[in-house]
């Protein structure tokens, strides 16, 4: 995972209109008052808008959110399901500028901030920790650490187990079975030992649903390199292919169908979905198997940049755990020339070890910019989308700079989460495709579903359990109050650590005083 190493701004880039050579930009921070305005013209009626930039004006607009979203539910399929926390995910900057969601584990259950990462398999989370990052690296949120001792649900995963993987480590087959995963970034790694215990999902449907979902996860006692620099302090939820990763072990065992969407918006708001099939307006492409290490690699014809494009056959893993993407030669300098070419803004000089090589320095006023519109080309013929190629960042005399998101890398060819932003993208692994659409993440899709299995895993939906205890919504009478599903009789206030704000106000407190 790239790291970030640039003071980023809060830029809101809202698409001014295109044509066939360039996208024109709008620079906005986003709590503006043309984006608050945005959010009032959307306003559920009688809607009270609190003061921007506080948790209550983040709250209001959550509510408005999942209204829009409670108009779907009676459409959705049965077998989607998604955290019991809600299926919205955000765009941390100041944590490795990755996306993340909220997840409950354990009995009771605990919370915790993971990254959502497609590029790596186990899910695993800090727990009884000898090296671990700070829970205090989110300001105005604790974060929690998982302990086996502290949960009733909880079970060791012994080496004889088909999801360990690690067996040539074991002191026995009944020992714990013991994990160390390796990433691309520089001496980051997380080490511990495998345990099962139960994730909370709900249904996502007219009258959602807790659902326990026993699975395997790393108790992840210590961690290394960026782990402990911002990146994933609170846990990386493997989305990969391997079948120790949650969407592998929710199939296997029949809860939904084996495969999952995830929405990137263009302000840093998304979506995550089990179960999610697709549309039938989706773009599509095969993913290529690698047999030795499977993951959703896809084969790419051609790159087009504005009025410039060319033939060109390689390959790129879809990663939402890696920041930026980044791409060996030739496609990097091809993409990085011809978008230098069609720049009609100044080159910024920058120095020998910045993090992007093109960069450009706005004119004193200036509010816009022209883009050159850069598609990849997949085979068959499918075309994908680059939405958002830049990033903003304040230059050494604060001067605005936006520079071309793209790193150049001599190894794997990685399509991280900034190039699929503004697209909602769907890693069907039952049919070994990959599709997309360019969506929102907050307009309801009343494009046709994809079909799902005659066998349905809806059987696989339990009851509400009394070990799940749902998060407390803000007790200030002048807060905005973010709607919550119906709690049983046998719900009582979470007693952990995030128990005083709902996870949603906890998130948006958050990005208010991060960004």
């Amino acid at each position: 995972m790239a790291r970030l190493w640039l003071l980023l701004l809060a830029a809101l880039l809202t698409a001014a209109g295109s044509d066939s050579a360039g996208i024109g930009f709008e620079f906005h921070h986003r709590f503006s008052d043309r984006v608050r305005q945005w959010a009032e013209d959307r306003a559920i009626p009688g809607a009270w808008w609190p003061q921007k930039g506080t948790a209550e004006y983040y709250a209001a607009l959550a509510h408005h959110d999942r209204a829009l979203r409670g108009r779907s539910l009676a459409d959705a399929s049965a077998s989607e399901l998604t955290f019991a926390d809600g299926n919205v995910t955000f765009l941390l900057s100041s944590l490795g500028f990755l996306h993340y969601a909220f997840v409950e584990l354990g009995t009771p259950n605990v919370t915790f901030l993971v990254a959502l990462d497609t590029g790596s398999d186990l899910f695993w989370v800090p727990c009884d920790c000898q090296q671990c990052a700070s829970t205090h690296l989110v300001q105005g949120l604790e974060l929690n650490v998982y302990s086996p001792s502290n949960s009733s649900t909880s079970q060791k995963v012994p080496c004889s187990n088909s999801l360990c993987d690690n067996q040539n480590a074991c002191t026995g087959t009944n020992g714990s079975c013991p994990y160390n995963v390796q990433y691309l970034s520089a001496n980051t790694s997380s080490s511990g030992f495998l345990v099962e215990d139960v994730l909370y999902l709900t249904t996502e449907d007219a009258t959602p649903r807790i659902v326990e979902a026993p699975i395997v996860f790393g108790c992840g006692d210590r961690q290394s390199g960026a782990f402990l620099d911002g990146a994933a302090p609170n846990g990386l939820f493997g989305l990969g292919m391997e079948k120790v990763a949650v969407p592998s072990i929710l199939s296997s065992k029949g809860f939904t169908s084996n495969s999952f969407s995830m929405c990137f918006g263009e302000d840093g708001v998304g979506r995550i979905n089990f179960g999610d099939k697709g549309s039938s307006d989706q773009q599509e492409t095969a993913f290529f198997i690698d047999g030795r290490h499977p993951s959703y690699k896809i084969n790419l014809t051609g790159i087009a940049v504005g009025n410039s494009s060319t033939d060109m056959v390689f390959d790129a893993i879809v990663d939402s755990g890696t920041s930026f993407t980044s791409l060996a030669d030739p496609m990097y300098t091809y993409i990085a020339e011809n978008f230098n070419a069609q720049i009609k803004e100044k080159r910024y000089k920058s120095e020998s070890n910045s993090t992007f090589e093109y960069c450009y320095e706005l004119s004193p006023g200036q509010t816009s910019v022209l883009l050159p519109v850069i598609n990849l080309k997949t085979l068959r013929g499918s075309v994908f989308p680059v939405n958002d190629p830049i990033i903003s960042v304040l230059g050494p005399a604060n001067q605005t700079i936006y520079c071309l998101a793209l790193l150049k890398f001599s190894g794997v060819n990685i399509i991280g989460q900034n190039f699929l932003s503004g697209l909602r993208v769907v890693f069907d692994r039952e049919r070994l495709v990959l599709g997309w659409k360019k969506f929102d993440c907050y307009t309801v899709d009343n494009s046709t579903a994809l079909s799902t299995p005659t066998s349905s895993p809806s059987n696989a939906v339990a009851p509400v359990p009394s070990s799940y205890t749902q998060e407390m919504t803000k007790t200030d009478p002048n807060a905005a109050q973010v709607p919550a599903r119906s709690p049983p009789s046998s719900y009582s206030p979470h007693s952990k650590a995030m128990s005083n704000l709902s996870p949603v106000v906890l998130l948006m407190l958050s990005l208010a005083l991060l960004w």
